[in-house]
């Protein structure tokens, strides 16, 4: 059985051999940038910015995302001001989810297939989470580091340096490890058959690619809300 081609290594070699994953990566960005630079086109040419489009439209559809975006931060963030959140997570979950659907488009392979990209994901949350904990708490973040009792704090301190550490990585490997079971799950079964069989494996790959992003981002907050109210 001959490998399918991969629009994107195509793309890398004409490209003068680029990482595969960078490409991919960019062309999810330019999705993005255009789906947000039309729904601002959409949202300046609206009669009155406060009265909704009827029916479906770019416009309405964006608007959703951000409502929807807007709900879950302030749900599981649980913040006051959680509303300033929503730019960075709903970047991020437009992102992966928009990488993570393109492993449904056959020859193409989605970027968080590759751990280059999933532990930078991962990373970017690292240091967005502390940066966090640090404009909350001050210098005083660094004592949550040593828990609750300071007889145990030099037991402490290691197993929060380590749980820390680890975040960003088991965010990363669990995308990966995913998407990557995910997308040859779905390669496999749909090069067998061509009839009824593939639709099934689309709408379970579908399922997938948005649990996956919003498992991703639902913990990213969750870090964000233990860093900004430690104590």
């Amino acid at each position: 059985m001959s490998e399918p081609v991969n629009f994107f290594v195509l793309l890398a070699r004409a490209a003068g051999r680029l990482p595969t994953v960078l490409v991919a990566t960019w062309a999810v960005m330019a999705l993005l940038l255009i789906f947000g630079y039309a729904a601002r086109l959409a949202l300046r040419a609206a009669p009155d910015a406060t009265i909704p489009d009827e029916g479906f439209s770019l416009r309405h559809f964006a608007e959703v995302a951000v409502e929807w975006v807007d709900g879950l931060v302030a749900q599981v963030s649980e913040l006051h001001g959680a509303r300033r959140y929503v730019p960075f997570f709903g970047s991020l979950f437009l992102f992966i989810l928009t990488a993570n659907f393109m492993g449904l488009i056959p020859g193409l392979t989605p970027p968080t297939n590759d751990t280059d990209l999933t532990f930078a994901l991962g990373g970017i949350c690292f240091i967005y989470y502390l940066y966090q904990g640090f404009a909350h708490q001050g210098p005083k973040y660094l004592l949550s580091f040593f828990g609750p009792l300071w007889w145990l704090g030099w037991f402490m301190v290691v197993i929060e340096v380590a749980d820390n550490l680890f975040r960003p990585f088991s965010l990363g490997i669990r995308l990966f490890a995913n998407m990557f079971a995910d997308h040859h799950v779905l390669t496999l079964f749909t090069s067998l058959t061509y009839l009824l069989v593939p639709i099934a494996f689309y709408a379970l790959g579908s399922i997938v690619c948005v649990v996956q992003a919003l498992v991703f981002v639902i913990l990213a907050i969750s870090y964000v809300r233990m860093a900004a109210a430690a104590h």
